[in-house]
């Protein structure tokens, strides 16, 4: 990874990951789009990589409340959508890839804005687990369905739950697909090298969601998201058209 790009990439995840802690959202949703446009070949395992990483330190954190039967329910529905995301990343070209990714990040921005919730129950749970673990699995993207069905549940359940649900389906998603072939030594030592950045993020999300107007922080992020994802349309149909 060249310098320069490397640094564009890391202070992204640095910038995303603070955001992460603080509001609960913005490490997959801002750092995907970024990693098509500069390095697409690292996704989605260089950043399901870290996504874990960012889900246990939450969980650790805040494992107290976790609805494990949730939990459960959400990895069996994972499963069917981990085959065919997986299947999607082994067959579709990278404009597809890219493509895709950038529409599930424009769903994933309507999906927060919007305010219906559906309860949190266990069919709801699974169906919107295989819905997370096609995207999450093919684009890194998997949080918004989940986070539409459990916002119903009390801030405490719902944080310790999610940070729980997204170890276990993060980490489904990386063996199926490291079953498709598609974890190499390339997506590891990325992760490895961004690492440093996402903790950084993390540990100043401390000092700023004890400072920072948390309703500005999340209008930040998805727009910044929108942001990226339309960048990344305009580059396929560039691609596509030259």
């Amino acid at each position: 990874m060249e310098t320069v790009q490397f640094l564009i990439i890391g202070i992204v995840v640095l910038a995303s990951a603070c955001l992460q802690g603080s509001i609960g959202f913005g490490l997959g949703m801002i750092t995907a789009p970024v990693l098509a446009l500069l390095r697409p070949d690292l996704l989605p395992t260089a950043l399901l990589f870290l996504a874990v990483l960012t889900s246990l330190t939450a969980f650790v954190r805040e494992r107290q409340d976790v609805d494990w039967k949730l939990v459960g329910w959400g990895a069996l529905g994972r499963v069917p959508g981990i085959a065919i995301g997986t299947a999607a990343v082994v067959l579709l070209p990278s404009a597809g890839l890219s493509l895709m990714l950038a529409i599930t990040v424009i769903g994933g921005a309507a999906f927060s804005l919007v305010g219906w919730s559906p309860r949190a129950t266990n069919r709801n749970m699974f169906f919107a687990s295989s819905v997370s673990g096609i995207f999450g699995t093919a684009t890194s993207i998997g949080g918004p369905p989940i986070s539409l069905v459990l916002r119903t549940l009390d801030p405490s359940s719902m944080r310790s739950t999610m940070s729980a649900y997204f170890t276990l389906g993060s980490l489904l998603s990386l063996t199926g697909l490291a079953i498709g072939g598609e974890v190499t030594s390339t997506h590891i030592i990325a992760a490895a090298a961004l690492l440093p950045f996402m903790i950084i993020g993390l540990w100043m999300s401390n000092f700023v969601i004890r400072r920072a107007d948390s309703r500005l922080l999340y209008r930040l992020a998805v727009a910044a998201s929108l942001f990226g994802a339309l960048l990344v349309i305009a580059e396929v149909l560039r691609s596509q058209l030259a």
